[in-house]
């Protein structure tokens, strides 16, 4: 056989593997484009979280004592930004709102919505919740934490309460006189989050505008609980003091004399939290975060739906674009059509002054 006739021998054997493929490439995408409209999905448990996460904006949370990329930030921003790591994260299916806590009570911002739909409305949200929001320098978490309780107690769907806060209360609390959690103690799950350093730091003062001006001294603030004080009796200079009041004693989370510095009030707020059936969590990593609000006594399994669709439907389209695109022959060479369609030569100047051999 003449070299000539094997090679048009090997273009007539690729012609046809070429159109075999071609054939079989329009049939792939043809399926999987089929598939799509049947809407392929695959269903298995996976754990999803329900919460209102309820952030503690009190001026005590603008103490820059915590640690991020080499410089210091404030403990609302610290939380702030470990809770947005955290959202990035959680499954789809998982439900977050927003709450914030000042001066006794807890408000609801946003009822929970589910993460990946509302990722960047929830992230704008939590970006928006600074100190401005507070009205008052009063910061009594027992009752915000009770109220943060009853609020997601009225929610249909019963979410977690994650309640953030360094534990401060101002004014102290009379341990004879703790506030009444009036019923809102916890049936499901939920976790009280503690930020905040450990070494007492100086709180600073802001404005309406939220820039700060300087720091809270010791004859600003408070430094034992109200009743402590007595109330004044119906002469001058006399003073009337409750039962027992005056009888010296640990105050919950506070530090008489020192109350115009802040640190973490760690203990406080685990007691806090079991007696209302919470769990607590120092605030570290977004890592530890995310394990605690996906565990099991937060998450629940739930069948996830996972559409398959667009997998089904790339497929397709890359075997269209293997059917269409220019075909390219060994050494790099384009394969493309003639003016009238027909396939193009090249010239192998290798072999084109090679003697001719029969076989």
């Amino acid at each position: 056989m003449k070299l000539v006739d094997l090679r048009s021998a090997l273009r007539r054997g690729g012609a046809s593997l070429r159109a075999g493929t071609a054939r079989a490439c329009l049939a792939l995408a043809a399926l999987a484009l089929a598939i799509t409209f049947v809407s392929p999905h695959l269903t298995w448990p996976q754990r999803q979280s329900d919460m209102v996460i309820v952030l503690d904006v009190t001026q005590s949370m603008e103490v820059a004592d915590q640690q991020r990329d080499g410089r210091s930030v404030t403990r609302l921003a610290q939380a702030k930004w470990v809770i947005g790591e955290v959202l990035r994260k959680l499954p789809c299916g998982s439900r977050i709102g927003w709450g914030l806590f000042t001066e006794y009570r807890s408000f609801l911002l946003m009822d929970p919505v589910e993460v990946c739909e509302n990722q960047r409305e929830l992230l704008s949200l939590l970006s928006n919740i600074d100190g401005r929001m507070a009205w008052t320098g009063n910061s009594e978490v027992a009752k915000g934490l009770y109220s943060g309780l009853k609020i997601v107690k009225a929610l249909p769907s019963r979410p977690a309460l994650v309640f953030v806060t360094d534990g401060q209360e101002a004014p102290p609390v009379n341990p004879q006189y703790r506030p009444s959690d009036e019923g809102a103690v916890r049936v499901a799950p939920g976790l009280v989050v503690g930020v905040g350093g450990l070494l007492p730091a100086r709180i600073p003062k802001h404005d309406l505008e939220g820039r700060a001006y300087g720091y809270w001294e010791a004859d600003e603030v408070m430094q034992l609980d109200p009743r402590s004080y007595g109330r004044g009796g119906s002469v001058a200079g006399e003073q009337m003091v409750e039962d027992g009041s005056d009888r010296p004693g640990v105050m919950l989370g506070s530090t008489p004399g020192s109350e115009h510095l802040s640190s973490l009030r760690e203990p406080y707020l685990q007691l806090l939290a079991s007696e209302t059936g919470l769990a607590y969590q120092r605030l570290t990593t977004p890592q530890a975060l995310y394990a605690a609000l996906t565990s099991e006594q937060l998450a629940h399994p739930v069948a996830s739906r996972v559409d398959l669709r667009w997998p089904f439907g790339l497929l397709g389209l890359l075997a269209l674009l293997a059917v269409y695109l220019p075909a390219r022959r060994p050494g790099g060479v384009k394969r493309a059509g003639g003016r009238h369609g027909a396939p193009s030569v090249r010239t192998d100047t290798s072999t084109r002054n090679l003697p001719r051999h029969s076989s």
